[in-house]
């Protein structure tokens, strides 16, 4: 029979089985028995009566429901190897994928494994100690991995982002991501499903070496010929995947220093708000209050000012802020949540679009952004007393341009410290996320509130430097065997995106190889 089917309900309708079977019955006009799973939920929350859009796949009793095989792997211990530097989305899926097409994955990480890297995120929070290798940024399963599990893409590619998804489940996530218009795991499930991803690579004759740090590669003739890592073991490869992550800054310097080309990219700064989470909910479901029936609210939002975007990045219901600093010397914010999402707070970035036109002059300058970036985080540092504290500021008091003098809350681990950022964002950042606010609380009435603690700042929203490579080899424009890859490389804005964008400089390995062998 199979059959596909939507309508909206209400709620407290979508969590009872027994209504939604007789509704299915009813729509299609059923008199056999069946069964049925979702294809689709989503939320709509525009009016006061709040419903669920559903979309559902109907089966008859004697049609079996088998969930497909997504992944196929291969045994590659004698397989042609190849490169991969760094260990988040991107390498995860890179390495898989070449197990699936008989290449031989050997990765490289700067971090730790997942055990080990939760010690040095307990001393980051608790003693602002920050292991410039051991990190919220980088380690096994790198910065996604302590950062939330959010899965949702704007990628148009349906068929991979179904198979990335897929792939999750395989190796330990919840069907529901499969269902959920915004797809999210959480922080405090995603290590152990990055654990049994590293574990199927090296089943299948692939290889993961931790602690391992790139800190040259071997060029001939503008080929890769090998890599060092720690400045000591030479390894020899033709094929190097770079799947850094946008905070590996040593690696653009060691590109730069090889005359290997990178461009400056354009990026997003701003601030980490953090809201209480019942605010959020009474704001978006129209005064529910504790439902049980409904997810922590969550919201998006967006505005031109002065020509440039200002927008909400990476919003956490019930979740919490993170240190993420990748160095001394600097403070940098992001947010997550665990499964649940059951923290009393909520938080989200609110960022300005800082475009290469805001450095007149310097628009060739390959590091323009990168070092606005330092800057920044670097001033933050310095205002907050040269510790991971961040500095901060209640919302209507930064409108207001005034210091403030306590706080609701916050769920910053290593605390915060009252400051105007005013004085510490660069003024065409504070002035537009002032004017933003404003507008933000017309749009979302009650979310402009000095019940709003604004946690400075949100810089890593995304690379500053891309690493350009044709679309169509996936190899750097100038050298012919790497491979730039992800996040860090400009062709990924989050988990899925960078998992895929990994799968897809894998299969043009495959495909160049495949040519070379006739």
């Amino acid at each position: 029979m199979s059959k596909t089917i939507q309508f909206q309900v209400s709620p407290e309708q979508a969590k009872n089985d027994i209504f939604l079977k007789k509704r299915i019955r009813e729509e299609l006009n059923l008199q056999e028995d069946f069964h049925f799973k979702w294809r689709k939920r989503s939320i709509d929350a525009r009016k006061s009566i709040i419903k669920i859009n559903c979309s559902f796949e109907v089966f008859s009793l004697d049609e079996k429901i088998d969930e497909p095989t997504v992944f196929f792997p291969d045994n590659v211990a004698k397989g042609k190897e190849i490169a991969i530097i760094g260990l988040g989305p991107a390498g995860l899926y890179a390495a898989l994928r070449a197990i699936e097409l008989g290449l031989k994955p050997i990765v490289f990480e700067r971090g730790k494994d997942v055990r080990s890297r939760r010690r040095d995120l307990a001393t980051l929070n608790k003693e602002s100690i920050v292991n410039p290798e051991s990190n919220y940024c980088f380690g096994e399963g790198g910065a996604g991995t302590y950062s939330d599990g959010k899965l949702y893409t704007r990628s148009k590619k349906r068929g991979d982002v179904l198979r990335a998804l897929q792939w999750f489940v395989h190796f330990g996530a919840d069907t529901d991501i499969l269902v959920d218009a915004h797809p999210h795991i959480g922080t405090n499930k995603l290590p152990q499903i990055i654990v049994s991803m590293r574990e199927a690579i090296i089943e299948f004759g692939g290889e993961v070496h931790f602690e391992s740090k790139l800190t040259d590669i071997i060029l001939e003739n503008n080929s890769v010929k090998g890599i060092e890592i720690n400045h000591q073991h030479i390894h020899h490869f033709e094929n190097l995947i770079l799947a850094t992550g946008h905070s590996a800054r040593d690696i653009f310097e060691l590109l730069h220093a090889k005359k290997i080309r990178i461009d400056a990219k354009p990026f997003a700064l701003g601030v980490r708000v953090e809201h209480s989470q019942a605010l959020i909910d009474k704001i978006q479901y129209h005064g529910r209050l504790n439902d049980e029936f409904l997810p922590p609210a969550s919201y998006s939002l967006v505005d031109q000012v002065d020509e440039k975007g200002v927008y909400s990045f990476c919003m956490c219901p019930g979740g919490i802020i993170a240190p993420c600093a990748t160095s001394e010397g600097e403070v940098v914010t992001n947010g997550w949540s665990p499964s649940k999402r059951n923290n009393p707070y909520s938080n989200s970035g609110v960022v300005v679009s800082i475009e290469l036109s805001d450095f007149p002059g310097q628009e060739n300058d390959p590091f323009v952004c990168l070092n606005f970036q330092k800057e920044v985080e670097k001033a933050c540092w310095e205002a907050a007393g040269k510790t991971q504290k961040v500095p901060a500021q209640r919302m209507i008091d930064f409108v207001e341009g005034k210091k403030s003098i306590d706080f609701p809350r916050s769920s910053y681990q290593p605390g915060i410290e009252s400051v105007d950022l005013n004085k510490v964002l660069p003024p065409f950042v504070a002035n537009r996320l002032k004017k933003a606010f404003v507008q933000f609380g017309k749009k979302m009435h009650g979310f402009l509130t000095n019940d709003a603690v604004l946690h400075a700042p949100e810089s890593r929203t995304s690379s500053p430097i891309s690493i350009p490579r044709d679309e169509t080899s996936c190899e750097h424009v100038e050298i012919k065997g790497l491979y730039p890859c992800g996040e860090g490389a400009g062709y990924a804005g989050g988990i899925i995106s960078a998992a895929i964008d990994g799968m897809k400089c894998v299969d043009a390995i495959h495909r160049k190889e495949h040519v070379a062998k006739g």
